[in-house]
């Protein structure tokens, strides 16, 4: 497969009672008459806040359609955005004025509290980690550590629950909801992960207010972009042995990267990927979804994703 020809790295619609287009790291956001939002999960590929050159074929379907689904499993615990999904790649859902902040919980100290633990730091966004830990332990109980919303092509920023409050990002009472609903969705997230023997290490969440004052909660949701998996089988003996965990998250893209001399910093440069390489990511990222959701991948077609994503939107736009 040509995986340029048959991957959505960027889409330039033109939908009825359209008012404006963000476009963030991976999907595109068409604000319809500040009423709908029309959401298009790309095939971009975002790691260390760059996104990379080429797309990953199906890699957009894969992250749309396991956030559909995770966000039916937890819709009892918080409300969240969505109303429909009317193709593969696209979740249509109520207008929000999202949260300039990103909850961020970890379950364990992997990835980014790794890094930053191995360089003797033992606090992460104003949240003590014990001394003693190493890299893929269980903390002691989850610890939720956000991060300021960054544009495209800037950094996410770690930042302290007191920041926030002191800045007056989000409000005291707004923010304690949006810290009960992610511990909550944490721990219904684990539940659905150690059903499937797997570990939700780490995960995000991202929230918004509906024009009614509602806070709901936006964007995914327990996906590879947005989570780390390890599987459950085995993490006990891989720790007691210092052995790497198997992983079911994009940190193998990160440490591709990293062996190629990028992390995403000033003066470093992009390494090329293969279009075989670009097929192993495309590879890992079905078995990510297959093991999250216990549902064989159905592969879209991606002839024209363009003119399907068009015609499927207006046909449901229409029909409102």
């Amino acid at each position: 497969m040509n995986s340029k020809s048959h991957t959505l790295t960027d889409t330039n619609f033109e939908f009825p009672g359209q008012s404006n287009l963000y476009k963030g790291k991976v999907r595109e956001v068409y604000n319809i008459n500040n009423d709908l939002l029309v959401m298009v999960a790309t095939d971009r590929l975002s790691a260390f806040d760059v996104v990379m050159p080429k797309g990953i074929p199906f890699k957009g379907q894969i992250l749309n359609q396991i956030a559909t689904k995770m966000m039916a499993a937890t819709s009892d615990i918080v409300p969240n955005w969505l109303i429909a999904t009317p193709d593969p790649n696209v979740a249509v859902g109520h207008y929000c004025d999202p949260f300039k902040v990103e909850m961020v919980i970890r379950g364990y100290m992997s990835g980014h509290a790794a890094r930053e633990y191995s360089l003797g730091k033992r606090k992460l966004c104003g949240v003590e980690m014990p001394e003693g830990l190493k890299e893929n332990d269980a903390f002691p109980s989850p610890i939720i550590t956000p991060a300021t919303k960054a544009e495209m092509g800037d950094h996410d920023e770690d930042i302290s629950r007191e920041d926030i409050l002191k800045r007056g990002i989000v409000s005291e009472s707004d923010y304690e909801k949006l810290e009960d609903y992610t511990r909550k969705l944490f721990q219904r997230g684990s539940e659905i992960a150690a059903s499937r023997g797997l570990i939700l290490v780490d995960t995000k969440y991202e929230f918004g207010k509906t024009k009614e004052g509602v806070i709901v909660l936006i964007d995914e949701i327990h996906t590879p972009d947005s989570s780390r998996y390890f599987y459950a089988d085995g993490y006990e003996e891989r720790q007691a042995n210092n052995e790497a965990q198997k992983q079911l998250s994009k940190e193998f893209v990160r440490q591709w990267l990293i062996s190629n001399n990028f992390q995403g910093l000033e003066g470093q440069t992009v390494p090329v990927m293969s279009d075989d390489y670009i097929e192993t990511v495309s590879e890992r990222y079905i078995e990510l979804y297959e093991n999250i959701t216990g549902e064989t991948f159905v592969k879209a077609d991606v002839s024209d994703i363009q003119t399907r994503i068009e015609t499927n939107v207006l046909t449901y736009l229409k029909n409102l």
